[in-house]
Parts: structure tokens; sequence; C-alpha cells
């Protein structure tokens, strides 16, 4: 893990195109502005990990449980 020290309106860049900036700091929490191109997603941590949880659990469901889900169309 690289650790870098930022101050106030300083900013670190991610490959070629994205761009992260502090904010805000205030107290023990840092506020960070993300500039990234619309095709790359930015999530918090917990978000995306729900997001990972919900596909597996989507990409196991059974076939029966898929049809309930979509309905009988064309039967």
């Amino acid at each position: 893990m690289l650790v870098l020290s930022r101050q106030r309106d300083e900013s670190i860049i991610i490959g070629d195109n994205v761009v992260v900036t502090v904010v805000d700091v205030r107290g023990d929490k840092v506020r960070l502005g993300i500039d990234a191109p619309v095709e790359i997603p930015v999530h918090r941590r917990e978000v995306y990990e729900a997001i990972q949880r919900e596909n597996r659990r989507a990409s196991e469901i059974s076939a029966e449980e898929a049809r309930r889900v979509g309905g009988d169309r064309g039967q």
C-alpha cells in the first residue's frame, strides 16, 4: 500500500485520468473529491462489497426462482 500525505486542496493522480483531491479535513474525517471518467465506477468500499454480495446472490438463484421473478412471459 502506498501511503501519501496531502493537505487540503492537494491531489493525487491515479493512472492518466483519475484525480483524488483532499476537499476538507475536520477532526478525524477527511472529505475526498474524485474526478474519474464516467466508465470507471467509484464506490465507497462498503457499497462496493454490498454490490458484489448481491451480484453473487443473484447469480446463484435457481431457474425456478428466475421464472418467478421474471414472470411467465410468453406462456
